[in-house]
């Protein structure tokens, strides 16, 4: 699949929109949305929408962050990976692009961190525009950063969709072994994201939820959309029980002061 230099400027914007809508809050630098964004522009949702699915996934642990590391980018798999599963036309699978595009989404967030790094002294140069009362360059100090991430963001997707023809090349030169051994390598992906999350968020009272979900997924067969319901209908009972427990807790601490 060719990519014109239409879908490529939409590619380049909508890398731009995502990168930069991080620091606004709005948590667009996900794997699922900037997938979404360029299945709708070269008119491959379903490829798109599963690249998104698996990267997700996998980038839920990522995200973590464990002692200060610093995380890849999802830029690399949201945007490269999803291009590579789209044009090669079933050559590279999802798992396999999820794998391939994990050094680029290491070399991003290098980027990204030297964006903020050299825009670290932003805060006290609007300060002191502040001060004196120079409004303009007070806003171009604050907005600074959205705006250099929005330029690295539109470089990023046009550098990606214009150079897919030599990245795919360049797999061809991939043994058929090797790239099966990074598809299993991408299926192991998202399980090592999980047990990133596991180490940093289980705790003893929510081990029984996690070997729940295991015996629901490996030996009933329950889908995910099933699994997700009965981790709600979990959710919900201990979020109504819970308030019930603690006004049970403190009218036990009020007769017992009343006791006393």
């Amino acid at each position: 699949m060719d990519i014109n230099i239409l879908q490529a400027v939409l590619i380049g914007l909508w890398t731009a929109f995502c990168f930069s809508g991080m620091l606004l809050g709005i948590y667009t630098n996900r794997c699922i949305i900037l997938s979404f964004g360029v299945g709708i522009i070269l008119g491959d949702l379903p490829t798109a929408l599963s690249m998104g699915a698996i990267s997700e996934l996998a980038y839920m642990g990522f995200g973590v962050g464990a002692g200060g590391t610093v995380p890849p980018n999802p830029i690399g798999p949201g945007i490269f990976g999803t291009l590579m599963a789209i044009t090669s036309a079933g050559k590279v699978s999802p798992e396999a692009a999820l794998a391939l595009s994990t050094p680029i989404a290491v070399a991003i967030q290098f980027l990204q961190t030297f964006t903020y790094t050299a825009f670290s002294g932003a805060p006290e140069t609007a300060k002191r525009h502040l001060q004196k009362g120079k409004i303009k360059g007070f806003k171009l100090a604050v907005n600074g950063t959205v705006w250099a991430f929005a330029v690295i963001g539109l470089g990023l997707g046009l550098l990606g969709a214009l150079s897919m023809d030599t990245l795919l090349h360049l797999v061809d030169y991939i043994p058929s072994v090797l790239l099966n051994g990074l598809t299993v390598a991408g299926k192991m992906l998202p399980a090592i994201g999980f047990a990133m999350i596991l180490s940093i968020m289980a705790k003893k009272e929510l081990i029984p939820f996690v070997l729940i979900g295991y015996v629901c997924a490996a030996y009933l067969q329950i889908p995910t959309i099933g699994i997700a319901i009965i981790g709600i209908i979990f959710a919900l009972n201990e979020f109504y029980n819970k308030p019930k427990h603690a006004e049970e807790t403190n009218v036990q601490g009020d007769q017992q002061d009343d006791w006393i």
